[in-house]
């Protein structure tokens, strides 16, 4: 994995926001190459067994736990409550296992920065996105962005990425109450309800044998789209 923690970042309060499952694998060397840059950390170990403290309790990152397993969109949310106490000037969510890049970190607060958008999400088919994914992985997440347009009116070039940046003005607003995999796409809901302004910026995603290991799975899918046809119906 080639990490790119020489990058300059604009002189902002900025707290990253990283939700973690059994990531005892990965998570040391994500937090390494996170905390060389200039933002503080929140780790949400949602229930992890064994507990991820033993392997970052020496690193300057916040730790916060989950008594019990509710899934990525609670602990994101756990999260961004906590960092809203920071009153940072941008807030990020970044994965666990070792798939996104710190180095596009300053990609992703660019546009908000400029005052272009108040959320900026990370794609992985824009040029210069430089990631390699299989062939079958690519229709799902393409057939996964075209339900998100038909449920929520957002056409993006990627669905379900991890990798975002979230102002003042959109962490403010945004509240996510799908649990787990789902609130990907509830984002997108609270985005279109709130009028916040989004734009999309390339990111660099790195498929390891560990990683594909923790993907989403097809019957997660499935799942993922029953509770997004019941956030419609009864929101």
């Amino acid at each position: 994995m080639t990490w790119r923690p020489d990058i300059s970042l604009p002189e902002l309060k900025i707290t990253v926001v990283v939700p973690a499952y059994n990531e005892s694998t990965a998570i040391r060397q994500v937090l390494l190459a996170l905390i060389r840059l200039p933002v503080s950390v929140v780790l949400i170990d949602d229930c992890s067994e064994p507990s991820l403290y033993s392997r970052i309790a020496d690193l300057p990152v916040k730790y916060l736990r989950h008594r019990t397993n509710l899934g990525q969109g609670a602990a994101i949310q756990t999260g961004i409550d906590y960092a809203r106490k920071l009153e940072p000037d941008i807030i990020i969510t970044f994965d666990a296992d070792g798939q996104h890049n710190p180095g596009d970190i300053a990609n992703l607060v660019a546009p908000i920065m400029v005052q272009q958008a108040d959320i900026v999400l990370g794609s992985r088919f824009l040029p210069d996105s430089n990631s390699k994914m299989s062939v079958s992985k690519k229709m799902v997440l393409q057939l996964a962005r075209l339900i998100n347009f038909l449920l929520c009116g957002l056409l993006l070039t990627d669905a379900h990425n991890g990798m975002r940046a979230l102002s003042r003005k959109a962490y403010e607003k945004i509240n996510i109450s799908e649990n787990r995999m789902a609130h990907a796409s509830e984002i997108l809901f609270e985005i279109k309800r709130h009028r916040l302004r989004f734009t999309e910026v390339p990111v660099h995603i790195y498929y390891t044998e560990y990683s594909k290991q923790k993907g989403q799975q097809a019957s997660e899918g499935i799942k993922i789209l029953f509770d997004l046809i019941l956030h419609k119906l009864f929101r």
